[in-house]
């Protein structure tokens, strides 16, 4: 039975919505609900993760497609601490829970209704403590989703804000008497209207953004996000960080304000040990690498599966992507929650493995903080049935049962995946040659030699369809060869330290390698293939 909250949030939530509908209607008599924007102070509890964690690989999971522990069909946090031994197997030191605050959608939760609680249908605050202690049991981090540029329409601090000019939450959001003039943010207009005036919301009506510029503002998001980390969750990746200030109509996205805040939480987060931040800037993931420490390489995924195709430009870009060492830091992916991120890799890849396993190779052994998003390590596709983001949001396959994947012992809330049949845990664990086995051997190896972990990056040289370059971390160095085309390719490598003994590490069976005098080599490459070698010196 899924577990309830506590009755003094759900009430709040149930009058925060009556509150809302009786506004949207031109006001009402029911009076704003209750808000707790109580201060709290920093009480770090330490760390129990090894030093390094934040390096990854990380596991995206989204909390009601992942496992679902009482026969509701929908996932839990109870289910998904079932799932931990699965996880550390597969590799991954930290996962990423997608919202699981208290929502108005109650589905993808980027609505936060509530802060400080958890979204009812995925269990308590409890159940989140327990998740994190076994996690780092584990020596997995847990990092939360966080949304600071908006709230839900019937978030306690908005019906407020909504009541009228007169509340002292008005501030909290961004209000006009009149409907302001000459704006479009993605191709609409971001301002809605209530019975008390018109309101930004560029991403949906019931997303209202708040006030960012108003000290109060930014003081509870202090506070909200000190009350996670003082429970020892180990970080936060940060929503739409481009869309935090507005300066008017053409200037809304990237704002100078942005980086600074960003900057702001990043020094909250340096006064607890081992926290790691993340940030989500499409448009800028440089800079918000540098003001968050950390941001998604939005762009570059692009290219990772434009190479798996073989596109000579591709194979280019993603040589030349982490020639910066500014970009070292960046979090890499092959596709996230998100359409405009790109469709699940299988089905960008149109099923063919080969290529699939070329592009897992090539993020996972280039520098960045690689984030897996549930079931790429399996190959699952998206929802045949559905469309938009529900395609990519689908349970996670752990059988091969048409019904249920293994996911519930009731019906699922959506559609499973097209290929629930043949990629599905049950099908690929311990099996040779599967993608699963293969992501495995490839994390294994990442995290075993330091230089695919932490090193440099030199050579990188793209010829065609083919890849190469070397990493190297004191005396730990690494040779990574991709060739993307059809046909087998013989490869000229020079750079090695001369007369090194190169030993195969994937495959292990690919024939051992020594660089002559010049410190040269040729390599053949069957056509499809990743190959790694190492050597110390």
């Amino acid at each position: 039975m899924t577990p309830a909250r506590t009755p003094r949030r759900t009430s709040l939530a149930l009058l925060a919505a009556a509150a809302l509908t009786a506004l949207a209607c031109g006001g009402g008599s029911t009076p704003p609900p209750a808000v707790d924007v109580s201060p709290v102070p920093a009480a770090d509890p330490g760390s129990a993760l090894p030093d390094g964690w934040e390096r990854g690989p990380f596991a995206e999971i989204y909390v009601r497609g992942y496992q679902d522990s009482d026969g509701d069909g929908v996932g839990d946090l109870r289910g998904l601490a079932s799932r931990l031994d699965y996880l550390a197997e597969l590799g991954v030191r930290g996962i990423w829970l997608m919202p699981v605050t208290a929502s108005q959608d109650h589905d993808h939760g980027y609505a936060v209704a509530d802060y400080r609680g958890v979204e009812p249908g995925y269990g308590t605050l409890e159940d989140l403590d327990a998740l994190v202690a076994a996690a780092h049991a584990r020596g997995i981090g847990v990092i939360l989703d966080y949304v600071m540029n908006h709230s839900a329409a019937t978030n306690p601090l908005f019906v407020n804000s909504a009541d009228g000019k007169s509340n002292p939450y008005r501030g909290w959001y961004l209000w006009k008497s009149s409907q302001p003039s000459g704006w479009s943010v993605y191709g609409g207009n971001p301002w809605r209207q209530s019975g008390t005036g018109w309101y930004y919301a560029p991403f949906a009506t019931n997303m209202p953004d708040f006030d960012l510029a108003n000290p109060a503002v930014a003081a509870y998001h202090a506070d909200s996000q000190r009350f996670w980390l003082n429970r020892g969750v180990d970080g936060f990746r940060f929503d739409a960080v481009g869309m935090l200030f507005e300066n008017g109509p053409g200037a809304w996205n990237d704002q100078p304000q942005n980086y600074v805040r960003m900057a702001e939480v990043r020094a909250l987060l340096d006064g607890y040990e081992r926290r790691f931040m993340v940030c989500e800037g499409p448009d800028d993931p440089a800079g918000f690498t540098a003001a968050c420490g950390s941001a998604f390489a939005f762009g570059h995924q692009y290219d990772v599966m434009g190479a798996a195709r073989g596109d000579p430009a591709a194979v280019a870009r993603v040589a030349a992507y982490f020639e910066d060492p500014a970009r070292h830091a960046a979090a890499t992916m092959l596709s996230n929650h998100d359409a405009f991120a790109g469709q699940r890799p299988w089905d960008q890849l149109g099923g063919d493995e080969a290529r699939y396993r070329l592009a897992a190779a090539t993020y996972l052994l280039q520098p960045g903080i690689p984030f897996i998003y549930y079931g790429e390590e399996l190959g699952l596709g998206g929802a045949g049935s559905l469309s938009g983001d529900w395609r990519l949001r689908t349970p996670m396959s752990w059988t091969g049962d048409a019904r249920t994947a293994g996911f519930t012992t009731g019906k699922p809330f959506r559609a499973l995946p097209s290929n629930v049949a043949t990629h599905n845990v049950e099908a690929e664990r311990g099996r040779a040659g599967s993608l699963l086995e293969f992501y495995r051997e490839v994390i294994a190896l990442r995290r075993a030699v330091p230089a695919l972990q932490r090193g440099g990056y030199e050579g990188a040289r793209a010829s065609e369809a083919t890849l190469s370059f070397r990493r190297s971390l004191g005396t730990s160095h690494a040779l990574v060869l991709l060739n993307y085309d059809v046909v087998p390719l013989t490869l000229q490598v020079t750079g090695l330290a001369p007369g090194a003994a190169l030993a195969p590490r994937l495959p292990t069976t690919a024939p051992a390698a020594t660089a002559d005098a010049a410190g040269a080599a040729s390599f053949d490459l069957p056509a499809l293939t990743v190959r790694v070698y190492t050597w110390d010196g």
